[in-house]
């Protein structure tokens, strides 16, 4: 077996893990993702705490310390075997408030501290830096086992490793913003790596036991042997270096970057840690049995000297079984790669909320309504700098493996990584349960302990400076480690004493200790251009469909039938919590005080949060329902109001201008037909007269047409011919036609022509009609200095199309949009539309005629109008009447 036949198989191997989750990402997109979403997917998901480190440093480790090795792993199961009710209510809070990583959760609940949040970021990247390295230098130690000396791929394999997993981890962890931050593809590929390393490592441990030793029996005697022999002093058992690492183990599975993200951020519910509280361990267990016969095993075959960390492929080589070995290379390489791929997403997605994005915000004033930005900017921003982050923190760590020299002891620098991420978990538990725990108190104690694990840990690792020296009889890495927890934990204790939280911190207390929501009841409401700069603000980080979503069903919520809600406190809660599952909590709070200047929370709301959490919880739920209920039902009654208000002064209007518009073509026509029948009139006169009578004529026909559409469609006599149609060419057609009457301005046209092309089942003369008043009443009412039309045609999930027509004006005042379909409704000069006003509610009928529909869209800059198709126009009622033998095309 030679290192290229292992470079082509790890690259097929990665190849297949790139099916894996692109497959897993289009059903996830699809809307099937259910499949996936399951308890065994969720606990396989979790295996990615057994890295390389498990196939190569945890035999390496066995054979040097013995049974030590088993700290590793005692420390996750005793956490999920025995406090799984702790991380269900870690992964409750966490959902609560859309945290995306563990600088997310500890910053949510110390006041939202930006401060705090990339104070963690930067421990997550230095702890990350080591492990990562492991990860590179146990693949090109395999891969040297397979080598002679001094072979050109040996050199460079941990570049060209760390090279393919940045690729994956950017494909398939940075694809868009979701509001979750769920990666359905990367678990999926997570999952099924599991399986294969624990079949790999199970075959490997089952060869060595009854194929190498003569089975359990020979195994156990190898190892009283071993422990025995004067290399078994590292069998001996100190209390304080196993306390201090199964703390170490127990804390890294929930307090890893990438460990919090399978736990916590990808769980769909709290509920998967019934099944994973006994089936992790198990697997775990499974994973553990088998070190020590490969151990012993190992260390009795293979030649004085060898690298014990390399047992696992050294003992099936020096038996010929090449296909084995290969078989423990993929397992050890899928170790590594889900290892590296998650750490770089989770540690990347932290940069990016907590070091990038206030970067970006204090060197930029974010301007929502800004037209001439382009809707997707911020979003786009946001993915570039997780993909710049992403190549940095690999990049990372392949410069501390160049740094340490690859070091052959494995196990160092896993627990380097262990140790450094341990100083984030006095905070986390203390915000978790104690409400007197402050921001300041959090930031010393976690400052103070990561300089002393700098100081005595990691630069020692390096090889900067000398480690320290321990009193006697204490173990130097257990004394270092408890020297820095214990100072984290009592700066963090005392200076809270001292301190006093302000309102926020009091708040989120409040909500992450008891695990209540933190709304807010319904208050007054901001302005409309408030609620146009978040909008705005959303469809820049989520994406224009999505925000729009969103928006119209909080509206639907609060009983209103447009796209932008009342900023009422509960909305604003929501609406950050949503932001905060996409962006990090303090950069969410950042934003939401830069669009609408949201301020501190006043100690009246922190005092009617506690009163609500005091109360019963079925009155106060009966109550609030209530509540809402009737606020709904006032404001649809005040909108119905309102419009109806507004509807009397329009029609009464209207019906003076039909007057009007009837008797001024009949009174010319009748004068003219007068003019027309004397005799001395010269041929020239006779013929404008005669023009003047035709364009009058005209003028009535219309009008009596716009009516009789009105008539027809609302009395339901009309009958639909769907045909097969490109929507191309109706587009074209529409432009045609409403390019006939001259514009007082040149309009430029933007067009997607390939996305145009979609073929539609509808009534073509019905959606042209639709598609010639929207594009005519753009080029009337447009007053930007430069007018331009966009037209945007898509495919929906459904299969039914859609198409956004829009300008670049002022748009619609919101105060007017609930009248624009309205009948009897003129929003402006009633002089420059040359017609009754019945053109948009035309359309509505036309639409609701197709079995589609026509909306306003706000925050778009401008007028925007989406006209949505069924995917197939719906059948007539079975008593349809004849059809009405008007003209209604035109």
């Amino acid at each position: 077996m030679t290192p290229e036949t292992l470079g082509v198989a790890a690259i097929a191997y990665l190849a297949l893990m790139f099916l894996v989750a692109h497959a897993a990402d289009r059903a996830a997109a699809r809307g099937r993702w259910r499949w996936m979403d399951r308890p065994v997917i969720y606990t396989l998901s979790l295996s990615v705490y057994c890295s390389a480190w498990t196939f190569y440093g945890a035999v390496g480790y066995a054979t040097r310390s013995g049974l030590e090795f088993l700290t590793i792993y005692l420390g996750p199961g005793i956490v999920f075997a025995g406090a799984w009710w702790g991380l269900r209510r870690l992964v409750r809070v966490a959902r609560m408030h859309r945290v995306t990583s563990i600088a997310d959760l500890i910053s949510s609940r110390f006041g939202k501290s930006a401060a705090l949040a990339g104070l963690v970021t930067l421990i997550a990247v230095l702890a990350a830096t080591p492990y990562i390295a492991l990860q590179l230098q146990s693949v090109s130690m395999a891969v040297s086992a397979f080598s002679e000396p001094g072979h050109p791929l040996s050199a460079n394999v941990a570049l060209w490793v760390a090279v393919g997993l940045a690729a994956f981890a950017i494909l398939f962890g940075t694809r868009n913003l979701a509001a979750d931050e769920r990666h359905h593809g990367v678990v999926m590929a997570i999952a099924v790596e599991a399986a294969v390393k624990l079949a790999a490592f199970v075959a490997v441990g089952a060869y060595v036991l009854w194929g190498l030793a003569d089975g359990p029996a020979d195994v156990l005697a190898r190892i009283d042997r071993m422990a025995a022999s004067p290399q078994g002093e590292g069998w001996i058992i100190r209390p304080d270096r196993w306390f201090t690492l199964i703390a170490l183990s127990g804390a890294a599975v929930v307090i890893l970057p990438r460990m919090f993200h399978v736990l916590v951020v990808e769980a769909n519910d709290e509920d998967r840690l019934r099944h994973a509280g006994w089936a992790f361990p198990a697997y775990l267990a499974a994973m553990s049995f088998l070190v020590l016969p490969i151990a012993v095993v190992g260390h009795d075959m293979l030649p004085a000297g060898s690298n014990p960390d390399l047992y696992v492929l050294d003992l099936p080589l020096s038996q010929g079984r090449d296909t084995l070995a290969a078989f423990v290379f993929l397992g050890g390489f899928s170790s590594a790669m889900s290892m590296v791929v998650v750490s770089a997403i989770a540690v990347s997605t932290m940069m990016a909320n907590h070091w990038l994005a206030p970067v970006w915000l204090r060197l930029r004033q974010v301007r929502p309504m800004d037209p001439a930005a382009s809707p997707e900017d911020l979003g786009a921003w946001m993915l570039n700098a997780r993909r710049l982050a992403i190549v940095a923190v690999i990049g990372a760590g392949w410069i501390y493996h160049q740094l340490s020299g690859g070091t052959s002891a494995l196990a160092s620098m896993g627990i380097v990584a262990f140790s450094g991420m341990a100083q984030v978990l006095p905070a986390m538990i203390a915000g978790l349960l104690w409400r007197g725990a402050t921001r300041r108190g959090a930031i010393a104690g976690v400052l103070a302990g990561t300089v002393i694990w700098a100081v005595l840990i990691f630069l020692p690792s390096l090889g900067l400076i000398a480690r320290p020296e321990m009193p006697a009889g204490i173990d130097p890495f257990a004394g270092a480690v408890l020297l820095a927890l214990g100072v984290n934990l009592a700066l963090l204790t005392v200076i809270s004493l001292m301190d006093f939280p302000d309102p926020v911190e009091r708040l989120q207390a409040l909500s992450f200790v008891h695990a209540i929501a933190p709304d807010s009841s319904p208050a007054e409401t901001a302005p409309v251009a408030q609620s146009e700069a978040l909008l705005s603000l959303a469809g820049r980080i989520w994406g224009t469909e999505s925000a729009l979503d969103f928006f119209r069903k909080s509206a639907e919520n609060q009983g209103k039938s447009d796209y932008l809600p009342d900023l009422t406190p509960r909305f604003l809660a929501l609406f950050e919590r949503r932001l905060a599952g996409t962006v990090g909590a303090a950069t969410a709070a950042a934003l939401m005080s830069r669009v609408v200047g949201r301020g501190g929370v006043t100690v009246a709301e922190l005092m009617d949060v506690a009163g609500e959490a005091s109360r019963a919880r079925a009155d106060n739920l009966r109550l609030e329902t209530a509540s809402s209920e009737l606020a709904r039902t006032a404001r649809m009654l005040r909108e119905s109001n309102e419009k109806l208000t507004a509807l009397s002064t329009q029609k009464d209007a209207f019906l003076g201008q039909i007057s009007h518009e009837l008797r001024t073509p009949m009174t010319s026509i009748r004068a003219f037909s007068e003019l027309l029948m004397e005799p001395e009139l010269s041929a020239a006169d006779r013929s404008r007269f005669a023009g003047i009578i035709h364009d009058e004529a005209a003028r009535l026909t219309r009008l009596l047409q716009e009516l009789l559409d009105l008539a027809v469609l609302e009395g339901g006599r009309a009958r639909p011919r769907p045909a097969v149609v490109n929507l191309h060419d109706l587009i074209g057609r529409a432009l045609t036609t409403a390019g006939a009457t001259p514009a007082p301005r040149d309009f430029t046209i933007i067009r997607n022509i390939p996305a145009e092309h979609l073929p539609v089942i509808t009534d073509p003369d019905r959606l042209l009609q639709v598609l010639i008043n929207v594009i005519t009443n753009a080029r009337k009412y447009c007053d930007a200095e430069f007018p331009a039309i966009r037209i945007d045609t898509r495919r929906t999930e459904a299969g039914g199309t859609e198409i956004d027509i829009g300008d670049n004006g002022s748009g619609i005042q919101p105060q007017n949009r609930t009248l624009i379909f309205e009948k009897f409704s003129r929003l402006n000069d009633p002089s420059r539309a040359g017609g009754a006003g019945l053109g948009l509610a035309i359309c509505q009928e036309i639409m609701q005629f197709l079995g589609g529909s026509i909306a306003y869209l706000p925050g778009r800059g401008g007028a925007c109008f989406r006209i949505a198709l069924p995917k197939r126009p719906p059948a007539p009622p079975e008593s349809g009447s004849l059809q009405n033998g008007t003209n209604l095309s035109g």
